[in-house]
């Protein structure tokens, strides 16, 4: 019997070839679709989850007064809590930024690499997490002046050669040091927050001859944060209370009164948070994920209403038959047997043809979120079986509701002709068409209003002037009694050349965060609290504000001598305006006429800078200490607009004169800014295809739904033409009645698509306006789309020729 329905199944397929073929290319798309997300969504909910010790990892944190979050830490705490706390079994602490440097191998004529992708990290590290070690023993990073590399590292440095045992050099703020290669780890791919290129021991940093002038480094300090610290608890810690000792222990041996607290952060919930109310850092965001997910299940609904808009509209050709079999003694189980198997066909073709789609497709969908995904991305999860089960319910659900649509025929009345007046089936067809292009007009909208708020951040005035500004970063090999000569030369070198219309130096730059971040500001008439308050620390030279184009508001800027002199013998600083209404100043006027204090040291407050954004418009500006100093880490050149990749090669050449085995590396700062927004852009992407993904979907369930309707109202319409009807009117007739229901579904898209693009635009602390031209535009083309899909059908039932319009009775 089985073998009978499914043979019926293909017969009726076969028999309704252009309808079969909208419903499996529809299913298949939404499918296909739903997977690609499916498939984001298990990588990014996988994020860390691989490691061993994972239910009991916890990242340390602080947290001000104000709620904010941040990750690096004092070193000194990781021991102070290990030996007060029973609950502490074990501890790891890494770093990465402060060792970046410049990597060599030893006794090569090689090119030096300047290396952002490596840190110091304790010697339990690998024992610590469980990142796969392909040669050597994780005991061995307890060592100093040892270094573990991941393959692809291995693969730069040593080519084929062995690299267990080889020397690297390491030339960064801690001078020159030779590291031995004696482990190769696999290399720390993007389901895991933790990714380095290369781990050198922090062993060798007790050693303080290894620490030359950075005493701030000291492994046992609580004054200088700079490092991550993750605890392995003990079985049954309650985590709360946990956090409170800590804080006592803070509050006990830290600074005073600077109102910083611990947080203790699960590692399974450093990528996406805990919910959507997570206040601790994150490197991911669960709203995007959930908006992904919620898109996702939208596309496949679109395909499932599809098909049983279709295939409920093609049952009126099939009323006759059912009506027939019904009298003859079939009864209504056997019939929903039968349309079942035609349904759950349907749906295993269009699910194996999405899995052809996925697998072509599968190259493009990883350029567009630049991931490298595939099946095996997919996690045995909770969110994977919540996944699969959406999907066989649906494709169930669909097929059993059209079965039993199907199965309901009144034989009398199919018989007698009075199908084609059944409401409840009209009715049903229009609400899917409805929800069908509301759900498109969703995502089109929300497209449109995500592209908006990226070419805001992108066009918005950042007030200074970013275009042509070319950052070369600073040595770090050759740091020695010739390095204060060499640079001035440099400098005057390229300040000669008729290219170069200015330059600056500085220790850190707009679009790559500040020097660092510190508390303890205040001014004599602070309140009580306002200490705790956090400032950002920009060390810039006397030539940064003209080099960028940054205003001042009052007072003055630094001169080249206020410039020149060791960090502890400077007692003059400026402010930007974020930082004068921060300390509690009326007016930049009276900013500068008041001495501020931090921590013990007095500063001199001589000018107010205009506020400007240093980093993305994603975020609110920061307050800014400028502190004067003639940094080498950034030089920035203002340079002539024309034949650019010359000058940056003559630029090259001047460099490696004056700093011989450091890389040359550049960057354009308004690319950098741009790269800010590269989230933006990806969703961007994301959103647009699965908008055009939605409409083509909708669409042909328009056109199957078009096709049908100029098929049954042949001779209605060879009548019309004989009796004079126009094409025109033809085709305004078949068409208004598909376009009212689209003109419903923006209706009800409109006021949704606004909330929930409202709610995600909060995110931002500068943001576009969602203007009505913008659902005009969405609305416009989802009408276009729609008439241009009725249309061809329209078109082609009207310009037919009526004497066989009417022969077809």
């Amino acid at each position: 019997m089985l073998f009978n329905y499914i043979k019926i199944a293909f017969r009726n397929l076969i028999r309704n070839k252009v309808y079969s073929f909208i419903n499996i290319v529809g299913l298949a798309m939404g499918i296909s679709a739903f997977l690609f997300i499916l498939e984001y969504i298990s990588l990014e909910k996988s994020v860390n989850k691989f490691h061993a010790n994972l239910p009991n990892i916890y990242r340390l944190l602080n947290q001000n007064p104000q709620g904010v979050t941040w990750a690096d830490m004092e070193p000194g705490w990781a021991l102070k809590a290990k030996e007060s706390f029973p609950e502490v079994k074990d501890f790891c602490r890494f770093e990465q930024g402060v060792t970046k440097g410049v990597v060599k191998r030893a006794n090569s004529r090689s090119e030096p690499f300047r290396e952002a992708g490596i840190g110091f990290a304790e010697g339990n590290f690998f024992e610590f997490f469980s990142f796969p070690l392909l040669e050597g023993n994780a005991k061995s990073l307890a060592k100093p002046n040892v270094v573990f590399i991941s393959e692809s590292s291995a693969k730069k440095y040593f080519g084929k050669e062995n690299p267990m045992g080889q020397i690297l050099i390491l030339d960064n703020q801690f001078g020159n040091a030779s590291y031995t290669v004696e482990g190769v780890f696999a290399d720390m791919l993007d389901n895991s927050d933790i990714r380095y290129d290369m781990v050198f021991s922090l062993e060798t940093l007790k050693n303080p001859a290894n620490l030359k002038d950075n005493s701030w480094a000291r492994l046992d300090n609580l004054d200088s944060q700079y490092i991550s610290t993750y605890f392995l608890l003990n079985e049954g810690v309650n985590v709360k209370n946990f956090e409170k000792k800590l804080t006592n222990l803070r509050q006990k041996l830290g600074k005073e009164n600077d109102g910083v607290i611990f947080r203790l952060q699960a590692l399974a919930n450093i990528h996406l948070g805990e919910s959507f109310s997570d206040t601790l850092r994150t490197t991911g965001n669960i709203k995007y994920v959930y908006m992904l997910g919620g898109i996702a299940f939208l596309i496949l609904i679109i395909a499932w209403f599809n098909y049983i808009n279709i295939s409920t509209a093609n049952s009126l050709k099939r009323a006759n038959e059912i009506g027939v079999r019904k009298v003859i003694g079939a009864k209504q189980s056997d019939l929903l047997k039968q349309f079942l198997a035609e349904s759950l066909l349907t749906n295993l073709l269009g699910f194996g043809v999405s899995l052809l789609l996925v697998i072509i497709l599968q190259p493009v969908f990883n350029d567009l979120i630049e991931k490298k995904l595939s099946f095996t991305t997919l996690q045995f999860s909770k969110d994977w079986m919540i996944g699969v089960g959406l999907l066989a319910l649906g494709s169930i659900g669909s097929g059993v509701l059209t079965a039993y649509f199907l199965s309901s025929f009144s034989p009398v009345e199919t018989l007698k002709g009075k199908f084609n007046k059944y409401s409840k089936g009209v009715l049903l067809r229009k609400s899917l068409v409805v929800s069908q292009f509301a759900i498109s007009i969703i995502l089109i909208l929300a497209t449109c209003i995500i592209y908006r708020q990226l070419q805001f951040m992108q066009q918005k005035d950042l007030g200074m002037n970013v275009s042509q500004l070319l950052v070369i970063r600073g040595a770090e090999v050759g740091k020695d009694s010739t390095y204060k000569t060499r640079k001035d030369a440099f400098i005057n070198t390229i300040s000669q050349q008729s290219y170069v219309k200015d330059y600056a130096l500085s220790g850190s730059v707009p679009s790559s965060w500040y020097n660092f971040m510190t508390t303890g500001l205040t001014q004599p008439n602070s309140k009580q609290g306002d200490e705790q308050k956090t400032y950002a620390f920009a060390i810039i030279g006397d030539r940064y504000l003209q080099t960028y184009g940054i205003k001042l508001k009052v007072g003055r800027n630094f001169t080249h001598d206020e410039c020149d002199v060791e960090w502890n013998q400077n007692s003059k600083v400026m402010l930007n305006e974020s930082a004068v209404e921060a300390l509690g100043f009326k007016t930049p006027e009276e900013a500068i006429r008041t001495k501020i204090q931090w921590d013990e040291r007095v500063l001199e407050v001589i000018g107010v800078v205009k506020d400007y954004n240093h980093m993305g418009v994603q975020r609110a500006i920061d307050p800014v200490i400028f502190y004067p100093q003639n940094s080498s880490s950034y030089f920035t050149l203002k340079l002539s607009s024309n034949e650019i990749q010359s000058k940056v090669a003559s630029l090259e050449k001047i460099y490696k004169t004056y700093f011989e085995g450091n890389p040359y590396e550049y960057f354009f700062v308004d690319d950098n800014f741009n790269r800010q927004y590269l989230s933006e852009e990806q969703y961007t992407k994301i959103f647009t295809t699965a908008s055009v993904w939605a409409i083509i979907i909708a669409c042909l369930g328009l056109f199957g739904l078009a096709t049908f309707t100029a098929e049954s109202r042949t001779k209605e319409i060879g009548v019309r033409k004989v009796l004079g009807a126009s094409v025109v009117s033809i085709i305004t007739l078949l068409s208004k009645d598909f376009l009212k229901l689209v003109f419903i579904a923006i209706v009800v898209a409109s006021p949704i698509a606004y909330y929930f693009m409202n709610q995600w635009l909060q995110d931002f602390a500068y943001k576009a306006e969602i203007s009505w031209w913008l659902f005009a535009i969405g609305g416009g083309v989802a009408v276009i789309i729609a008439l241009f899909t009725v249309s061809f059908q329209a078109i082609k039932a009207a310009l037919l020729n009526p004497v066989k319009s009417l022969k077809t009775e």
